[in-house]
């Protein structure tokens, strides 16, 4: 009978389990949809430190055009002073060439007068009246040393003049040509000045697109985010329903189980009841004693019936019933090979366990204050966060998965509460190192690398994985 009640307890579990593995399937597909996102998240994580770093070279960029910009400035500023100073020394040329100009003028017309004079007066003439009019030959030389001295001041003071309307002119011509190469100067330094602004106005709207871009990034970062964890929020909904669904089933199966065994049984006490036996003169006799002394048997129709047949079913079935155990599923316990619980010695593994995953916080810990480098696994020159903790188990002898969304899946799960040193905390899109006390060890991004953190729960924890 014990027997039938197992198969029938198997068959209901069986059906339990098929009504619970649309649930467990559709976690499959949720478990599957949350690592792609979060592949989607590290890609736009990496996509945001790429625009960062590109802003950062465009602004590196803008400061040194900026600087540029100010020394041509400068520059033109020092070359309007230098321009209005040549402009004033070629207007103070210009007077003194007028000044020259009117000083010859005025030494021409005066000789001019001189000469027409003498020679108005007739040459000769004019010379024979300056002898008659001398008193005497002392006075004629000294007339005459007179008139020459007076033309040679003449021809000097126009050579004079002439040479110095000659150096004015040449000064002035020279001035020009300075005034003329510092404008030709300026002109070049202005075009350079609307080279540079033109390259600071693009790099610029170039670094707003970076804004604008990390802005979006952002955006759809967060929204994957708040995806992995409603994905994450609508597993453990159907991890849970899928529990109770279980526990149900299974509660329905015992029961149902537990009833069709008392049927069962009621339907054995009933056949035993009916297949009460009798002696020749009509007596109730017990069919067992009867088996035994070979003694012929009627049931309650007259009919001679075998008494060992009567006592079979019931022999066997008791007898099954005090020699073998079964559990609640209805399988078979050997009681000869069944491990008691509470007699496993338990505190070496455990402190085993403990002592490795100290030895990896220890180990880890060495590297605290070395950079962040996406897409990197060096401890010294810089990793990334699954690259951090890839490379600290590597050490241990333990082989990860590259990627953040394949070490969720790694090791064994156990849950926050029972996390221990050297476990491996999994967040959407990041993993970071255990060490006890709520405080974790993790390569945490380009600004900040490789750090400590206090406060392991500062972001929604989705698996703990123990190496195993």
């Amino acid at each position: 009978m014990k027997k039938r009640i197992v198969c029938l307890t198997l068959a209901l579990m069986m059906t339990a389990t098929q009504v619970v593995s649309v649930s467990a399937s559709r976690e499959d597909e949720l478990r599957e949809e949350q690592a792609a996102t979060s592949a989607q998240l590290d890609a736009t994580y990496a996509q945001i430190d790429q625009l960062y770093s590109a802003k950062q070279q465009l602004q590196d960029e803008i400061n040194s055009l900026d600087a540029n910009l100010v020394n041509v400035m400068v520059s033109i500023q020092t070359l309007e002073g230098d321009i209005s100073n040549k402009e004033a020394d070629i207007q103070q040329t210009q007077a003194d060439l007028q000044k020259a100009q009117n000083a010859k003028d005025k030494q021409y017309a005066a000789m001019k007068q001189r000469i027409q004079y003498l020679y108005e007066k007739g040459g000769n003439e004019a010379w024979f009246q300056m002898m008659m009019s001398a008193d005497n030959l002392s006075d004629l030389l000294t007339k005459a040393e007179y008139t020459q001295k007076m033309y040679d001041y003449d021809r000097q003071s126009l050579e004079k003049y002439a040479n110095t309307i000659e150096q004015v002119t040449n000064l002035g011509n020279q001035y020009q040509q300075e005034k003329a190469e510092l404008e030709g100067m300026k002109q070049e330094y202005e075009a350079q000045s609307v080279d540079l602004q033109n390259q600071i106005d693009t790099k610029k709207a170039n670094s707003a697109d970076c804004d604008n871009e990390i802005a979006y990034a952002q955006e759809m970062a967060n929204e994957y985010a708040n995806l992995i964890q409603e994905q994450q929020a609508e597993i453990e909904q159907l991890e849970a329903e899928r529990i109770a669904a279980e526990e149900e089933a299974r509660r329905q199966a015992e029961a149902e189980a537990a009833a069709a065994a008392a049927a069962e049984e009621e339907a054995a006490q009933q056949e035993q009841e009916d297949q009460t036996v009798y002696d020749e003169d009509g007596n109730e006799v017990d069919a067992s004693e009867a088996a035994e002394n070979g003694d012929t048997v009627y049931d309650e129709d007259g009919n001679e019936v075998d008494p060992s047949q009567t006592t079979t079913e019931t022999t066997t079935e008791d007898s099954g019933s005090s020699d073998v155990e079964y559990d609640e599923y209805g399988n078979v316990i050997d009681s000869d090979n069944t491990v008691d619980p509470d007699t496993v010695d338990t505190s070496s593994s455990s402190s085993s366990s403990s002592s490795s995953g100290s030895s990896i916080v220890d180990y880890a810990t060495q590297f605290v204050g070395n950079p962040y480098v996406w897409g990197g696994t060096s401890l010294t020159s810089g990793a990334d966060c699954s690259g951090f903790t890839q490379s600290v188990y590597a050490q241990f002898g333990y082989s990860l998965p590259r990627t953040s969304y394949e070490q969720q899946n790694w090791g064994t799960e156990v849950s926050y509460a029972d996390a221990q040193p050297g476990d491996l905390i999994c967040y959407g899109g990041h993993v970071a190192i255990y060490m006890g006390n709520g405080q974790i060890v993790h390569a945490s991004n380009s600004r900040d690398g490789i750090k400590i953190s206090n406060d392991a729960t500062y972001r929604t924890i989705l698996s703990v994985r123990r190496p195993s």
